[in-house]
C-alpha cells in the first residue's frame, strides 16, 4: 500500500482557523484541503494519531455557500515543524464525513482554491 495521498490537495487561500474541540484549543489555520483531510499550520506541536473533532470556521466572505462552524471528526495523521518559519504542519485526517460536509467541501473547492505549482510528491507525507 503505498503512502501517497490518494486526492490532490488544493491550497486554501481565505483566513480560516481550525479548532481541536477536544479541548478546544486553537490548532492552527487551514493550509489546504481535500475531500480525505487538511493541512495546518498551527504554533504548537500536536500528538500524533489523536482521534478528535474539529471545527473549521470558514470566512463569512464566502457568502454565496451556506456556512456555519464545520465540526468533523478527524485524526492528527502527522505533525512536523518548518525550520524556516518556525511553525508546525499538521496533517489532518477526515473520520466521518457526511454527506452535508462532502457538499460543502466541494463547493469551497470549487470556488476558492488554487493548485500548488510544485507535484504532489513535494506534499507527500507519511500518514
Amino acid at each position: 500500500m503505498s503512502d501517497r495521498r490518494q486526492e490532490t490537495r488544493k491550497r486554501f487561500t481565505a483566513f480560516t482557523p481550525v479548532y481541536d474541540l477536544y479541548p478546544r484549543t486553537l490548532l492552527g489555520y487551514l493550509g489546504d484541503l481535500n475531500m480525505r483531510g487538511a493541512l495546518i499550520v498551527g504554533k504548537n506541536l500536536t500528538t500524533i494519531n489523536k482521534e478528535t473533532v474539529l471545527e473549521i470556521i470558514f470566512p463569512g466572505e464566502l457568502a454565496d455557500i451556506t456556512l456555519v462552524p464545520v465540526t468533523i471528526p478527524a485524526r492528527i495523521a502527522w505533525c512536523r515543524i518548518d525550520e524556516q518559519s518556525q511553525t508546525y504542519s499538521i496533517g489532518v485526517e477526515f473520520t466521518e464525513l457526511t454527506p452535508l460536509h462532502e457538499d460543502l467541501f466541494q463547493q469551497i473547492l470549487e470556488r476558492y482554491h488554487f493548485r500548488y505549482n510544485l507535484s504532489d510528491a513535494d506534499f507527500d507525507q507519511p500518514r
